[in-house]
């Protein structure tokens, strides 16, 4: 594997050569600039963090790589110039020719007759490219002789952004109280060249302004490679802006109740009013013109204890992918697109979503970042989009995180604590309490400690305890690792069936405080377990829970684009149902006493599992094992 060093004594040697005067008159500055960068992204794409599976271009022995521009060779790429019309991401034609084609010729990391079979015949090919807006122009390469000896043939004209700065992938997140929505969106502009705000108002009434903060970080500011070497990249500018005083959205159902083979399926048609929002992200030039995104569209979220249709969508683990086919340094998250896909066909029954932990797989390659804002946007842009933290945004030896090792490519949470809000009291600290009309949630930092004594465990219990449940009876408890119960194969060969010690620490609270359901990622794959305390089921039924639930039904939905993770073969007594697929879950709380939970798979969004809740106020005050305090005649 190519190593770092490597790297750098590669581009040295190469650095002679293309200052030298007769090749600067060949391909003039322009040109020469475009080359040292094309090599330096070659450089930046090959070297390997620490992640799953091996590099797939490992192969690639860019150190051997040696310049052979041929003046018959081109590499040529339309249009020349992207988002005329306000777009953030377009699509690129790149064709190619070569006087002397090869079957080991290859470009944009694939071989030059991917699309072209007859390119080792006409030395000619074609393909068809995705690229997103990233403050920054874009050039493509050609190469011969195979990977194991590459020499660069010919480089690609520039195709540029109309404005490469533009203000792009706008991504939504409940505020801190109940009517605040913020918007964070990333754009070129610093606060030295222009002033940030969003526009936003009811639909087809007053638009308002309000102001935006603006972050940023330097490369000083992450904690190690990839991160602060090959891997970064400017991330531009980050901007949140703060929409308070919402009036709540009202979405009610008429239930229908059909009667399918003993069992009950509900089907529900929604009536009342929704209140719809619009907003544009600006920035006002200091020369008093004005740069604006396109209009978007969201509805508020409701108040606590709002009693209304909600809709709630959880999922880990998803990552990104290529639409157009292209290989990545991390090239292992092929389930991320039909996740995506899936989501954006069914947006309008969704109204937020939390992704917990492994967002994007950066692994300290900062640009994926980018990628991953502009995959979801048309999600994020919509809804409200809650983070939890994993150990791919957070792990770094030394940083206070938990798990003492590489998985954030030296990020340490900066990238995730910066380019999405969350409602946490310090970003740094990723938990936090939301609430969403009837449910409460309260999301756990993984990569902290958690233990029984620890700062973050009084926050979990403060956020279990302090719920009304006669307004908020769904109580939801979410984390990336798996802090109750799973079967994934790695946790089974420790023995633990989890993260060690954390049910020993953890499973008290949600018994005193009656959790319903505790859903994690981490392990690729989906299990969901009966009502469980310590180790035991608290109830025999697996579709239909009537009445007090007695203990908590954990879940892992880890499933949303990784590469897949296997079950131990050991059957345990309280795993209801496995699938090795990639999948989503979606909660809908009907009312104060029904709730339905369903796991889709992301291939085509149907029901794979699923059960529901029916109860009254009166069975969450009922007392289970270790719910109640002890009690005496004399008491």
């Amino acid at each position: 594997m190519l190593s770092f060093d490597s790297c750098i004594i590669l581009f040295s040697s190469l650095k002679g050569f293309l200052l030298n005067d007769r090749f600067q008159m060949f391909v003039g500055m322009r040109g020469l600039r475009m080359i040292m960068w094309t090599i330096l992204l070659v450089l930046a794409i090959l070297h390997r963090a620490s992640s799953h599976g091996i590099q797939p271009l490992s192969r690639i022995a860019i150190h051997k790589a040696t310049l052979a521009l041929d003046n018959l060779a081109y590499v040529k790429a339309s249009p020349t110039v992207l988002g005329l019309n306000g777009q953030n991401t377009e699509w690129v034609t790149v064709e190619y020719s070569s006087p002397n084609p090869s079957m080991d010729d290859w470009i944009a990391f694939q071989y030059a007759n991917y699309t072209s079979p007859d390119y080792k015949v006409n030395g000619k090919g074609s393909l068809k490219l995705q690229l997103i807006n990233q403050r920054s122009d874009f050039s493509f390469a050609l190469f011969s002789n195979g990977f194991l000896n590459p020499k660069l043939v010919a480089v690609s004209n520039t195709v540029s952004f109309a404005n490469p700065n533009a203000p792009v992938y706008p991504r939504l997140a409940q505020g801190k109280q109940w009517d605040e929505m913020t918007v964070t969106w990333t754009s070129g502009y610093g606060i030295d060249e222009a002033e940030p705000f969003v526009q936003w108002g009811p639909k087809g009434g007053h638009q308002q302004h309000s102001p935006a903060v603006t972050l940023t970080f330097e490369r000083s500011s992450v904690c190690g490679a990839p991160a602060r070497t090959i891997g970064w990249r400017d991330p531009g500018y980050i901007h949140t802006g703060f929409l308070k005083e919402l009036w709540p959205n009202r979405v009610y159902s008429l239930r229908l109740l059909m009667f399918l083979k003993s069992l009950i399926s509900d089907t529900y048609l929604d009536i009342g009013i929704e209140i719809w929002y619009t907003y544009k992200l600006g920035h006002r030039l200091f020369n008093s013109t004005y740069v604006w995104s396109q209009e978007y569209q969201f509805r508020a979220s409701p108040f606590p204890g709002q009693n209304s249709l909600q809709r709630v969508v959880i999922f880990g683990d998803m990552g990104k992918d290529e639409a157009d086919g292209s290989n990545e340094y991390n090239n292992f998250q092929r389930g991320s697109l039909n996740t995506t896909k899936q989501l954006i066909k069914d947006l309008k029954n969704i109204d937020i979503v939390f992704h917990i932990g492994d967002i994007c797989y950066a692994n300290g390659y900062i640009s994926q970042w980018d990628q991953f804002t502009a995959q979801i946007e048309p999600i994020a842009s919509a809804v409200p989009y809650m983070l939890a933290s994993g150990n791919h945004e957070r792990d770094w030896p030394g940083t206070g995180s938990f798990y003492e090792n590489n998985d954030s490519g030296g990020e340490c949470g900066v990238l995730a604590e910066t380019m999405f809000f969350v409602p946490a009291e310090n970003r740094a600290k990723y938990w936090y309490s939301t609430d969403y009309g009837m449910f409460r949630f309260c999301i756990a930092d993984s990569e902290h400690d958690w233990r029984e004594g620890t700062e973050q465990y009084k926050f979990i219990e403060h956020c279990l305890a302090s719920v009304d449940r006669q307004k908020q009876p769904w109580l939801v408890f979410l984390a990336h690792r798996v802090l109750g119960y799973s079967s994934d194969l790695s946790y089974a060969v420790e023995g633990s069936f989890g993260e060690p010690m954390a049910k020993e620490n953890l499973q008290k609270l949600w018994q005193k405080y009656k959790v319903d359901i505790a859903i994690y990622g981490h392990a690729h794959n989906y299990e969901r377990t009966c009502p469980i305390y310590e180790n035991q089921c608290t109830d025999n039924e697996k579709r239909y829970y009537k009445g007090t639930l007695k203990g908590t039904i954990h879940v892992v939905a880890g499933g949303a684009g990784a590469s897949l993770s296997p079950f131990t073969t050991l059957k345990t007594k309280w795993s209801l149902f496995r699938d090795y697929d990639y999948g989503f879950i979606k909660l809908t709380a009907f009312d104060h006493s029904n709730l339905l939970f369903e796991y889709k798979k992301s291939s085509d969004g149907k029901v794979y599992d699923s059960f529901r809740i029916s109860r009254d106020y009166r069975d969450i005050l009922a007392c289970t094992v270790d719910s109640c305090p002890p009690t005496t005649l004399a008491s």
